[in-house]
Parts: C-alpha cells; sequence; structure tokens
C-alpha cells in the first residue's frame, strides 16, 4: 500500500470512529437516563415534581435521537467532500476562472465553508421549529431565525475573508516562518473582535437596554463594587424573542464592559439569585478564567498553523484526497476538514478543565454572597426552567458538559 492510500484509510478510520463513539456515547446516556426515568430521584424531589421531570427526561430523549441524526449526517457530509472529488474540482474550477492569487483562493475557501454550513441548515432548523417548538422553548419567527442566519453569513464572508486572505499573503511574504506570522494575525483579529464583537455586533442581533432603576440594580451595583468588578452598565438583552432558556454573561474590555443578563433570566429568578448568578460571572472574571482561556485557545492556534505548515510540505496529505501538491489553500482546508477528527477525543480534557473553572467561580459565588442559598436556589430553577438532564451518565457528561452536573454543583457549595 502508498502511503497516499495508508493515508485515506487512516482518515476513513477516524470518521467512523468519532461517529461510532458519538452515537455509543449517546445510547449510554439514553439507557442511563431511561434507568432513572420511572420517578423523580430522591437527590431531585426539591427541584423538579413529576410532570417536569417527565418533561425534562424526553426533552433528553428527544435531543439525543436528534444528536444521533446530526452526527450521522455530518459523517456522511465529511466522507462525501472528502473522497468525492468535489473538493478537487471545485478548486480547479475556482482557479481556471480567478486565477491562483490569494483573494481567488480566499474566495475558494468562503465559498466551501458557506456551502457546507448550508448543509446543516435543515438540522438546524428542524431543531429550533420542531424540537424545540415541542417542548416550549422556542419564540422566534421563521422571518427571524432566516434573518439571523443571513446577517451571520454576511458577518463570516466580511470578516473572514480578508483574514484569509491576509494568511494567504502572509505565506507568500514571509517564507518557512508564516505560520508564526499567520497565528499572530489571527491572535490579534481574535483580541480586536473581543472589544469590537460588544459594540458593533451583539446589537445587530440583539436588543440591549439598561436595568431599570431599583432594587435589583442597587443590589448588582453593590455586588459589583464589593468584588472589584468595574461595569459601565448593567444591561438586559431581549432573548425572549427567540427562546425561553436563559442566561448572563459579562462582556467587553475596560470603558466598554458591561454586564448583560437576559430579560427570560430576571423573568425567572429572585433578586438574590441574580445577584448570586452574577456573583459566578464576576468570580470568571477575579478569577483570570477568560485570560487563561485565550491562553490556552492561542496555544492550540500556534499548534494548528505549525501543524499545517508540516503537511503543506507533503504530497501524500494532498494527493490522498485527489488534489495535485504544492497549492496551500488546499492544505488549508483540508486541515481545516479533518481537525475536528483529532480534537473530538481531546474533548474530555477540555471539558474538565472548564468545569473546573465553573467550581471555582461557583465557590467565589458562594463566598461573595456569605452563603450558598442563593447560587443554589438560582441552579435548581435555571434546571428545571430549562428541563435539564439530571442523571446523564458519567461518561457522556466528561465529553460533552461544560458544566458540572447540579448534584455536583450542589455538593461542592454545600462543601465551602
Amino acid at each position: 500500500m502508498t502511503s497516499v492510500t495508508v493515508f485515506a484509510a487512516f482518515v476513513w478510520l477516524l470518521i467512523v470512529a468519532r461517529w461510532a463513539a458519538q452515537l455509543w456515547l449517546q445510547r449510554l446516556n439514553r439507557r442511563h437516563v431511561l434507568a432513572h426515568a420511572g420517578a423523580v430521584p430522591e437527590a431531585f424531589r426539591h427541584v423538579m415534581d413529576d410532570a417536569a421531570y417527565a418533561r425534562s427526561v424526553q426533552y433528553t430523549l428527544a435531543k439525543g435521537r436528534l444528536d444521533q441524526v446530526e452526527a450521522t449526517w455530518d459523517a456522511v457530509v465529511l466522507l462525501a467532500v472528502l473522497f468525492s472529488a468535489v473538493l478537487p474540482w471545485g478548486f480547479q474550477r475556482c482557479a481556471a476562472w480567478l486565477g491562483g492569487s490569494a483573494w481567488a483562493m480566499g474566495a475558494f475557501l468562503v465559498a466551501t465553508g458557506v456551502g457546507l454550513s448550508l448543509l446543516g441548515l435543515p438540522l438546524e432548523w428542524y431543531h429550533q421549529f420542531r424540537l424545540e417548538q415541542r417542548f416550549g422553548f422556542n419564540t422566534t419567527t421563521p422571518r427571524l431565525w432566516w434573518l439571523d442566519r443571513f446577517k451571520g453569513l454576511l458577518l463570516a464572508v466580511g470578516l473572514g475573508y480578508p483574514l484569509l486572505v491576509l494568511v494567504l499573503k502572509l505565506v507568500e511574504w514571509t517564507g518557512a516562518w508564516w505560520w508564526v506570522w499567520a497565528w499572530g494575525a489571527l491572535l490579534g483579529f481574535q483580541l480586536l473582535m473581543l472589544v469590537l464583537a460588544p459594540v458593533l455586533i451583539l446589537p445587530l442581533f440583539n436588543k440591549f437596554t439598561p436595568l431599570p432603576e431599583g432594587s435589583l440594580r442597587e443590589r448588582l451595583l453593590n455586588l459589583a463594587a464589593r468584588t472589584g468588578f468595574r461595569a459601565r452598565s448593567i444591561q438586559v438583552m431581549d432573548g425572549s424573542k427567540r427562546s425561553r432558556h436563559s442566561n448572563a454573561f459579562l462582556t467587553g474590555f475596560g470603558h466598554f464592559r458591561k454586564i448583560v443578563l437576559f430579560d427570560t433570566l430576571i423573568q425567572q429568578l429572585a433578586e438574590p439569585e441574580l445577584e448570586a448568578v452574577l456573583a459566578h460571572e464576576i468570580g470568571h472574571y477575579r478569577l483570570k478564567h477568560i485570560p487563561k482561556m485565550l491562553l490556552m485557545s492561542a496555544a492550540g492556534s500556534l499548534l494548528g498553523f505549525w501543524l499545517i505548515s508540516l503537511l503543506a510540505g507533503q504530497a501524500w496529505f494532498y494527493r490522498g484526497f485527489g488534489f495535485e501538491p504544492g497549492h496551500f489553500a488546499s492544505a488549508l482546508l483540508l486541515f481545516g476538514l479533518l481537525d475536528g477528527l483529532v480534537t473530538f477525543w481531546l474533548w474530555p480534557l477540555a471539558r474538565w478543565w472548564s468545569r473546573r473553572c465553573e467550581y471555582q467561580a461557583d465557590a467565589f459565588a458562594a463566598a461573595a454572597m456569605r452563603e450558598p442559598g442563593p447560587l443554589i436556589g438560582a441552579l435548581r430553577k435555571l434546571s428545571e426552567k430549562n428541563l435539564s438532564n439530571l442523571t446523564p451518565h458519567p461518561f457522556y457528561s466528561t465529553f460533552y458538559y461544560s458544566h458540572p452536573t447540579l448534584l455536583e454543583r450542589e455538593r461542592a457549595l454545600r462543601a465551602t
């Protein structure tokens, strides 16, 4: 067997292995949920009544079935685009029409990305207007849903295309060390977006209004003051126009820093519970979780560019998928398609780090509130309102849960 054949077979194996693992984890979780579906487990009788628990089980099972369909569809699409010769054909047509400049190759990459994203729209639509609608979470309209995707497409093209062209130009300009320069350009772009996105991009999708004067605003400002978090404002986001799910987050830097609460969150929680949720978010800020996450992301990006620089010099990497060697744009595309086949197996490590940060932010919130009760109350209500899976299989949560389960968080909070 040639090196090209071996590599192609290895990629086939990776795709099938990931698909099989995803289905196995879903089925494992399904059996575990069904084993506890007869009645509300004793540990959760204070969280959900029988009717809400039954709905949470059905919601979990329905999402699991859809996840299996999505995993299968993603595997089929990836196999098709990698081994059907459609990508080399598209590359050749683009080069014949537009030439081989960085601008032309950037257009090919963007067009391919847009085309692949369109293939996932039917399942996204089903998730929103069938699954979420069935369980009472959907509040968006088809018009708004399509408008969101159109805006997202314009942003992806408007921001992604110049960045891709810059990376391709850096390959031409900087020689063997292009990957360091490209990494620096990407890092600079990400940092710029952290500053500009809250000001210029988020308002394109949602309306933000100042939290009205009153006891809640005073309570949250006092919390920010005593925890050393200086915020320009407290904003309410109209999340209810798309979903009944709720959230809160901190965004922006320096003068542009602000606290954002979903209007659904304000409707669902009492004031002390809202204060505890905000204390948790401030905990992430005070414990420097965001800079640490950015450093980890930057390290991963640097490793990724270095790997591309190695693979771009290997003829078998191109020929395994029908490309002629030497065209860097095709190497960049192939790496982007294959990257998830490897990083999937690293998810447990990423999830472990994320859960560790959540525990730390919870402990910070309990200390800021001088007791764990308000945060525990908020977590219980949010679990009930969002029909959370209270009994996930441990292997499943290890792969997929960025937050500890409700029971795990309660135990840790009470231990503080």
